[in-house]
C-alpha cells in the first residue's frame, strides 16, 4: 500500500531521515518503532504530505505521490492521526465527525441557501454515518459532549472516528497510546484489530510500547540514527541485538515499555 524508496529529509545541515526504504503491506498492521530522535515522526509527516522529502520517492498503491500535498493524498485514501489530538474543542463529538464526512456538498453555501433539500439530505446522511461510527467505537453516549471535554483516550478514539467518516485505504496512527490510560488503550487496540480483520483496513502506527506493538502488528520497521535498522516480525525484532542496543543500551527486553 505504501512504499518508500531511499527517502531522505534534511533540515539545513541536519539529516533527520537518511535513505529510508520500507513498505507497508496492504491489509496489514505495520509498526514503526525506534528510540527518540530516530526520525519516526519525520517519516510519518513525509508519508502524509506535511513534509516534502529532500530526496527519494513515496508511492501509494503503486502511484508516485512524492510531490502531492497532504489534501491530495487524503483524497486518494491516505489518512493520519496525531500524537496530540486535533479535535474541534468547542464542537460536540458528533459534530466533529460530521465535519469529516466524505462529501463537499455542505461546504458550499449555495447548496445551503438554494438547494436545501440536497443539503439536508447530506446532513442527515452525515449524522447517520457519525452515529454509526460512534456506536462502533462505543462512545455514542458522548455524542453531545464538547470534544474539548473528552479524556485523552476518548480524543484518540474521536480522531480514529474522523478517519472512518471517509473511505481510507491506509491510516497512519502517530503514538495512539500517548496519554491514554491502559483500559482505553486496550479498547483502542480492539477497534484497530477489528477494523483490520473485518474490513481489511491497512494501518501503520508509531508506538513506543513494544507490548502494544506485539499485540497489534504483523511486521515492524525499526528506525535508528535516521535510517532503517531492520524490519521483521516482533519476535525477530526482540531477538535482534542491534535493536536491543538501540533501545536498551544492551539490556535484555523483558516486556518493558520502550
Amino acid at each position: 500500500m505504501i512504499q518508500l524508496e531511499n527517502v531522505s529529509k534534511r533540515f539545513g545541515g541536519l539529516t533527520a531521515v537518511h535513505n529510508c526504504s520500507f513498505s507497508i503491506p496492504t491489509g496489514q498492521i505495520t509498526g514503526v518503532i525506534g528510540p527518540n530522535g530516530a526520525g519516526k515522526t519525520t517519516v510519518f509527516n513525509m508519508i502524509a504530505g506535511l513534509l516534502q522529502p529532500s530526496s527519494g520517492q513515496i508511492f501509494l498503491d503503486g502511484e508516485d505521490i512524492t510531490s502531492l500535498p497532504a489534501h491530495k493524498r487524503q483524497s486518494k485514501g491516505l489518512y493520519r492521526t496525531f500524537q496530540l489530538a486535533h479535535e474541534f474543542s468547542r464542537m460536540t463529538v458528533v459534530e466533529n465527525l460530521m465535519v469529516a464526512a466524505d462529501s463537499s456538498i455542505g461546504e458550499n453555501v449555495f447548496n445551503a441557501i438554494f438547494r436545501p433539500s440536497i443539503f439536508q439530505k447530506h446532513e442527515h446522511a452525515a449524522y447517520d454515518k457519525a452515529m454509526e461510527t460512534l456506536r462502533f467505537l462505543e462512545i455514542e453516549k458522548l455524542q453531545d459532549e464538547l470534544a474539548g471535554n473528552l479524556s485523552g483516550g476518548q480524543k484518540k478514539l474521536l480522531e480514529l472516528g474522523r478517519t472512518l467518516m471517509q473511505t481510507p485505504k491506509v491510516i497512519l496512527l502517530d503514538e495512539i497510546g500517548a496519554g491514554v490510560n491502559r483500559s482505553l488503550l486496550s479498547k483502542i487496540a480492539v477497534k484497530i484489530q477489528q477494523l483490520n480483520d473485518d474490513f481489511g483496513y491497512t494501518f501503520c502506527l508509531i508506538e513506543h510500547d513494544l507490548d502494544y506493538v506485539s499485540r497489534l502488528c504483523d511486521e515492524v520497521v525499526v528506525l535508528a540514527q535516521a535510517t532503517v535498522l531492520t524490519t521483521g516480525t516482533i519476535d525477530k525484532i526482540k531477538r535482534d541485538e542491534r535493536v536491543v542496543e538501540a533501545y536498551f543500551g544492551g539490556g535484555k527486553y523483558e516486556g518493558a515499555h520502550a
